[in-house]
C-alpha cells in the first residue's frame, strides 16, 4: 500500500522518531541524526552545519512500501544532490534523479511537485545546501561570469534546476563526504574543503553549458514561462487553470502560451492536462487505495462518467478493469 504524505507530515514524523546511532558511525558534536519512521522503512539521515550557510546531509534508507510525498511551492537554497544508489521519480517537474543523473539547483522560488520513493529500493544520498549569499565570496573577482550568478540567484523568482551527468570525480568526491579519514574539528574542515570543490566542479559544468550555442527557436525568458506554466498545471491537476488564466499567470498571451507549449512538449495544453491527470489516475487506480468516484475527483473530474470514457480513450480499458489489474491497451 502506497504512503502518501505532504512534506510538513513527513519531516515531523521523522523529527519525531527516536533514533540510535548505527555501531559504525562516530558522530562528532556538529553532526546531527533523524530516523526513518519505521512503520514506513528504515534508516537514518546524518546532518551537520559545516559553515553558516553551508548544510550536508547523508540520507540511508529503504523503505517498506511506496511512498509519495507532496512538496507546495517553497523557497529554495542552492543545493547538490548526488545519489549513490537508489533513485527519486518524478511526473515532470524533474527528470527521474539517481543513477547517472544529479541535482544542481540554483536558489528561488520551487514549484509544487510530488516525490516518488519505490519501496524495498535502498537509497544512499549526498545532499548539499548553501545560501546564496555565500556565493558573492566566489563572484568576487570575475571568476565566474554574471549569467551565471544570475542562473543561480533568482531571489523572489523561479529558480533554474540543472541535471548534470555524475562523473567519476563526482562520483569520488561523493563517497570521500561519505567516508572521511578524518574525526573531530579536521572532519569538519576535509568536508567544507570537498564541498566547495564539488561546488566549484558543477559551477564550471554550467559556465561550459552556458557557452554552448543554443538552438532555441524563441527567448530563454518564454522558454522560462512556459516551462512555469506546465509547473502550474502538474500542481493542480485536480483545479487547473483555464488556458487564460494560466497565461495571465505566467505573463504571455494566450496564443503565445498554446503556440509555444506545443513545441516544447509535443501537446496542447489541454491535451497535457489531460494526459497527466491519467497517468496519475492510472497509478493510484493500481494501488487499489481508492473508489474510481474518490480517483475521478481526485483528477479534477466532477463527473466519474467523463473521467471513465477519458481514461478508456487513453487506455483502451476501464478505471474498474484497471483496478482488477488488467493491462492497458497502447494507444
Amino acid at each position: 500500500m502506497t504512503l502518501i504524505v505532504t512534506q510538513s507530515e513527513w519531516d515531523e514524523s521523522c523529527c519525531q522518531t527516536p533514533v540510535t546511532c548505527p555501531d559504525h558511525l562516530i558522530l562528532d558534536d556538529f553532526e546531527e541524526l533523524m530516523g526513518v519512521p519505521p512503520e514506513v522503512g528504515q534508516g537514518y539521515c546524518r546532518g551537520m552545519e559545516l559553515l553558516p550557510g553551508v548544510w550536508l546531509n547523508f540520507w540511508q534508507r529503504q523503505f517498506n512500501r511506496d511512498l509519495i510525498i507532496k512538496v507546495p511551492a517553497h523557497n529554495h537554497p542552492i543545493q547538490i544532490s548526488i545519489f549513490l544508489s537508489g533513485f527519486i521519480y518524478f511526473d515532470g517537474v524533474h527528470p527521474n534523479l539517481g543513477g547517472m543523473r544529479s541535482y544542481f539547483s540554483g536558489s528561488g522560488i520551487s514549484p509544487a511537485y510530488i516525490e516518488k520513493y519505490q519501496g524495498e529500493e535502498h537509497a544512499l544520498i549526498v545532499n548539499i545546501e548553501i545560501e546564496p549569499e555565500l556565493l558573492d565570496t566566489f563572484f568576487t573577482g570575475g571568476q565566474y561570469g554574471a549569467d551565471t550568478l544570475e542562473q543561480l540567484v533568482k531571489g523572489e523568482d523561479w529558480k533554474v534546476a540543472f541535471y548534470p551527468t555524475v562523473t567519476a570525480k563526482i562520483q569520488a568526491i561523493a563517497q570521500q563526504l561519505w567516508h572521511p579519514p578524518y574525526h573531530g574539528t579536521a572532519k569538519r574542515l576535509y568536508l567544507q574543503g570537498k564541498v566547495f570543490e564539488l561546488l566549484a566542479i558543477y559551477l564550471s559544468l554550467i559556465e561550459a553549458d552556458q557557452q554552448k550555442p543554443s538552438n532555441r527557436p524563441f527567448k530563454l525568458s518564454t522558454i522560462d514561462r512556459i516551462y512555469h506554466a506546465r509547473d502550474i498545471l502538474l500542481a493542480n491537476l485536480e483545479h487547473p487553470p483555464s488556458v487564460i488564466e494560466l497565461a495571465q499567470q505566467v505573463g504571455v498571451s494566450a496564443s503565445t502560451l498554446q503556440r509555444q507549449f506545443r513545441q516544447l512538449f509535443g501537446q496542447t495544453v489541454v491535451g497535457y492536462l489531460t494526459d497527466q491527470r491519467m497517468n496519475l489516475a492510472e497509478q493510484v487506480l493500481r494501488q487499489g487505495n481508492c473508489t474510481v468516484v474518490e480517483i475521478a475527483t481526485l483528477v479534477g473530474y466532477s463527473n466519474p462518467a467523463h473521467f471513465a470514457a477519458a481514461f478508456k480513450r487513453k487506455f483502451g480499458i476501464t478505471p474498474s478493469e484497471c483496478i482488477l489489474g488488467r493491462m492497458t491497451v497502447s494507444r
